[in-house]
């Protein structure tokens, strides 16, 4: 299992998260089939049935497990330590097209505004508008260096998943948030004259911002707004789609902000709201202009 995890991170590319749930995912495998003394390499595919069956896993996550499980024993048979794939029948179950819940002009408004004008304040407003203003994955704005942000054009250089780099644009205000970090906020986090890391995004000791900080930056000031406490950055980026989308914005455009491989998975940003639908229709349809 090892040299699996070890290809998911330097062959493949995988979000660290993602190779930490297809580690656990496998773990728990290996667990299961143990307890029933069975060896992973001699598990067939009612074994791997069985360990797919806890009736209290979410769709989503008997899914992810899945894939997780057909992509190890692909390994095993390409490597050659297997000749045949257990795996390969095992289908993945239907899981819920859920929309993605957004957050309302107004409300991003409110949150975006409830930073201070302190050190830490600072980056937490620039964090927020450039999670909101570019539409960042968690894990791409905390990988971001000072020299990904070109505050002049108004562009951030992202390495999104698969190490894959994309250029996204940023507006005045994430830009003025950014530049009014760096001059007053960043050089005041961590020991005078310590040396930093080249990550944008720091703790008040001068280290990288971690995920676990960036999840409570969000959280802080989305009650402080009187937001719902579901509100995660994964909501910002999914408001910065739907508004860009609601606005007008080709969808091939968004795809490409947003670093998906496929147009099939923007597509679910086109569920705009009734009020747009209701503009569109007065503006678009001839019987309603003839009003």
């Amino acid at each position: 299992m090892v040299e699996f995890i070890t290809v998911l991170q330097v062959e493949r590319g995988l979000a660290e998260h993602t190779v930490a749930a297809y580690r656990r995912d496998l773990t728990q495998l290996a667990a299961h089939l143990q307890a029933r003394g069975v060896d992973c390499c001699a598990a067939d595919a009612a074994d791997l049935r069985d360990f797919l069956t806890e009736p209290s896993w979410q769709p989503a996550t008997r899914a992810r497990k899945t894939a997780a499980i057909r992509a190890f024993y692909r390994y095993l048979a390409a490597s050659g330590r297997l000749d045949h794939d257990p795996s390969a029948r095992l289908a993945a179950p239907r899981t819920a097209e859920l929309l993605p819940k957004v957050l309302t002009v107004a409300e991003v408004e409110r949150l975006l505004t409830r930073p201070s004008g302190s050190p830490c304040g600072l980056r937490d407003r620039a964090l927020l508008e450039v999670l909101y203003g570019a539409g960042l994955r968690a894990s791409e704005a905390l990988g971001l260096r000072i020299q990904d942000v070109d505050l002049e054009v108004g562009f951030v250089r992202v390495v999104g998943k698969g190490d894959k780099e994309r250029v996204v644009p940023l507006g005045r205000k994430g830009v003025a948030s950014v530049l009014a970090y760096l001059q007053r906020g960043r050089p005041f986090l961590g020991a005078p004259g310590g040396i930093k890391p080249a990550q944008l995004f720091l703790n008040a000791r001068g280290r990288r911002l971690g995920r676990q900080g960036l999840h409570l930056v969000v959280k802080r000031y989305a009650a402080e707004a009187g937001l719902p406490d579901t509100v995660s950055a994964h909501t910002l980026r999914h408001s910065f789609a739907t508004h860009l989308v609601e606005g007008g914005a080709d969808l091939r455009a968004v795809q490409e902000m947003l670093g998906h491989a496929d147009l099939s998975t923007t597509q679910i940003y086109t569920h705009v709201s009734p009020a747009h639908l209701r503009r569109v229709y007065d503006e678009a349809h001839p019987r309603a202009r003839a009003l």
